[in-house]
């Protein structure tokens, strides 16, 4: 990667600052963590051998190779640092806060990209034409954020109790350069930040006054594309000097490309930056992707699903060829929000990274109007969330319980403190959603007491294909014991 070419997050928010009508501050944010993670018998990987042979096991169709390697649990506390980056109008903090958690391949500077400035800018869009406050992060292990074991470590559960953290100091106003105490916050999330998002509102529903799902939805069979067609390698080998082995990174432009871009959906020349500037992923954070979106969101307030027609991992390439009943297949997470109707919206002909096509217009204005619609614009004040029953009927999801079963009726609350962690090889009921291609996920963190969740890691409900997706899904089988929600055959 021609060192040329690369931007630190800090630089880009320094150049955003001086090109707009806002006032921006990089910041590092002290967080005392904990998480109860997966322990897993993988080594490290060294070499780019050593990394293809961990990609070929993980995405290898009929097996959960999470739950296969998975040897317990073992907590993780400790102190960290986040980097972030907050941003508010020129005239001073608006009433809403908007917290920013990008996903994998990307640092917090995906919500601020300085490609053609400010064109793929979501915080200029946001602060200076919306008059939102916004907060932008280094998800933990990935940029100017504290780094750590890429296996046993940064996994998505200690991630998302960072998120836990920051939020809860945002709303305090415990960090002492953001003069507001902010009553009012959601959460917009790409991708593996937007699983975070939805544990997080599923863990602390109280944390949030809505959210934005971008880049996400609750099928993680087409992960393997994901994988395989990232073509990831050893993050130091490839010249990220700054990481160690365990951390993996795409080889090619071509990994990104196939990723992140649809055909026709972007200038050359932004492949290339966002290639030369892009971040690695943790094997840990490999090993339990999706895990995060396997228990139900008893969360009340607007829930947006936005995603691109033609995203690969969480769409497979076509959003619109979608299980029975549903328009599309992020239309399917009605099915874990039993409290609320969720909005979905599929961005024509985009692929997984919206922030960074075309079509990202489209995306920003569908992201501003749907909070205004809720009563979360800028200026908002007293924001209330009103349950709903949504359309999760008697196949929505159960958590397992503590024998690591899940019930074959309606979807249940998360497990209780004293329920500890779903079983490694317990098996879910006939109608249960949880993930199929995932072994067992630890409880939440030990800061959240009665919030503890036994759910399965990796990769979502993996049905084995059967006839192809323009088929309908009811042509799918299962590739593990756990099957699909009945509503789904």
């Amino acid at each position: 990667m021609p060192s040329t070419m690369k931007y630190t997050a800090a630089a880009i928010a320094t150049f955003a600052g001086l090109a707009s009508a806002r006032q921006c501050q990089n910041l590092t944010v002290p967080v005392e963590l904990s998480a109860r993670n997966g322990k897993f018998n993988q080594p490290v990987t060294t070499t780019d051998i050593e990394v293809t042979n961990f990609i070929l096991n993980l995405s290898q169709q009929g097996h959960n190779y999470s739950m296969e390697i998975l040897d317990g649990y073992q907590t993780i506390s400790g102190s960290y640092d986040i980097a972030a980056t907050y941003c508010e109008p020129d005239s001073g903090a608006a009433n809403v806060l908007q917290v920013l958690t990008h996903g994998i391949g990307f640092d917090r500077s995906y919500w601020d990209v300085p490609f053609n400035y400010p064109n793929y800018s979501y915080v200029a869009e946001a602060v200076d034409q919306q008059g939102y406050s916004t907060f932008s992060w280094d998800r933990l292990g990935i940029g100017m954020s504290s780094h750590g074991d890429p296996v046993q470590e940064i996994q998505a559960y200690l991630e998302v109790d960072a998120l836990r953290a920051l939020t809860e100091q945002l709303r305090n106003g415990d960090i002492s350069s953001i003069s507001k105490k902010f009553d009012t916050v959601v959460h917009i999330g790409h991708s593996f930040g937007s699983e975070h998002s939805y544990l997080l509102t599923a863990m602390y529903p109280e944390l949030s006054d809505g959210i934005a799902l971008t880049g996400f939805s609750h099928n993680g069979s087409f992960l393997p594309f994901f994988e395989l067609g990232g073509n990831f390698v050893d993050a130091p080998n490839l010249g990220l000097d700054s990481y160690v082995h365990g951390y993996l990174a795409p080889a090619t432009e071509s990994g990104v490309q196939t990723n992140f871009f649809s055909p026709g959906s972007f200038p050359p020349e932004l492949l290339t930056f966002a290639t030369n500037n892009g971040q690695p992923v943790t094997q840990g954070e490999l090993l339990t992707i999706g895990g995060e979106i396997g228990v139900p969101n008893t969360f009340c307030g607007p829930v947006l699903v936005i995603t691109g027609e033609r995203d690969v991992p969480y769409c497979g390439g076509d959003c619109l060829s979608p299980p029975t009943g549903y328009d599309s297949i992020p239309a399917a997470a009605q099915e874990f929000f039993p409290n609320t109707v969720i909005e979905v919206d599929i961005v024509p002909g985009a692929g997984h990274g919206l922030n960074i096509e075309y079509s990202h217009p489209y995306t920003y204005s569908h992201i501003f109007s749907f909070f205004e619609a809720n009563g979360l614009s800028a200026s908002a004040t007293n924001a209330t969330k009103t349950c709903q029953p949504g359309s999760a009927g008697s196949a929505s999801p159960a958590a397992p319980s503590a024998s690591g079963s899940a019930g074959s009726g309606n979807g249940t609350a998360p497990a209780s403190a004293s329920s500890g962690v779903a079983s490694a090889s317990g098996a879910a009921g006939s109608a249960s959603a949880s993930a199929a291609a995932s072994s067992a996920a630890p409880a939440a963190s030990s800061a959240a007491p009665g919030q503890q969740y036994g759910q399965e890691y990796g990769h979502g409900y993996g049905w084995g294909h059967k006839g192809g997706p323009k088929g309908g899904w009811k042509n799918w089988e299962p590739k593990h014991p756990h099957g699909p929600p009945a509503a789904w055959n």
